[in-house]
């Protein structure tokens, strides 16, 4: 059976639950500090939040795709891709990220907006620091983080999940 097919241990999909949960509480910043989508991300994994600061709004620019997303693909290279950078693309990556883009158009709720340019998903909502703005992103980085966890757990990728820091 594919990776992709194969039904998931109830341990995985424990681990996949913890992941939204926490990156969920990371970005929302009522039990912890505000995370923006990247470092909420990254942070979930355990993974180095610096680089992903760049991702935040879009690109911080608001043009680029949404961090969340963008980020996503990132984890999958660094978690799965060749250590060697000469190195060839790994089956394994590469059928990760197809997988993964696939479901974020499946499983994603991008508010009915086909881009996934920041501006695009958010633009909608006028005030960025509304409200509004804010819970729908809350939710679809809750959302990627999701899918790139189980993308993760399909294609071998290893991860753990460390507890929510305290406040």
């Amino acid at each position: 059976m594919a990776a992709e097919d194969r039904e998931l241990t109830p341990r995985e999909r424990a681990l996949i639950a913890r992941a939204r949960e926490k990156a969920f509480v990371l970005y929302e910043g009522t039990r912890v500090a505000h995370r923006s989508c990247g470092i909420a991300l990254a942070e979930t994994l355990g993974l180095p939040t610096r680089p992903y600061s760049a991702l935040r709004r879009g690109g911080l620019t608001g043009a680029g795709i949404c961090g969340a997303i963008k980020g996503g693909e990132l984890v999958l290279g660094e978690l799965l891709g060749d250590p060697d950078p000469a190195g060839p693309v790994p089956d394994a990556m590469r059928a990760a990220i197809l997988w993964y883009r696939r479901e974020l158009a499946r499983r994603l709720d991008r508010g009915g907006m086909p881009d996934v340019a920041c501006d695009a998903l958010t633009g909608r909502f006028g005030d960025f620091q509304g409200a509004e703005r804010k819970r729908f992103c809350t939710h679809l980085v809750a959302g990627a983080t999701e899918i790139l966890a189980e993308a993760l757990v399909r294609f071998g990728g290893r991860f753990e999940i460390g507890p929510i820091p305290e406040r």
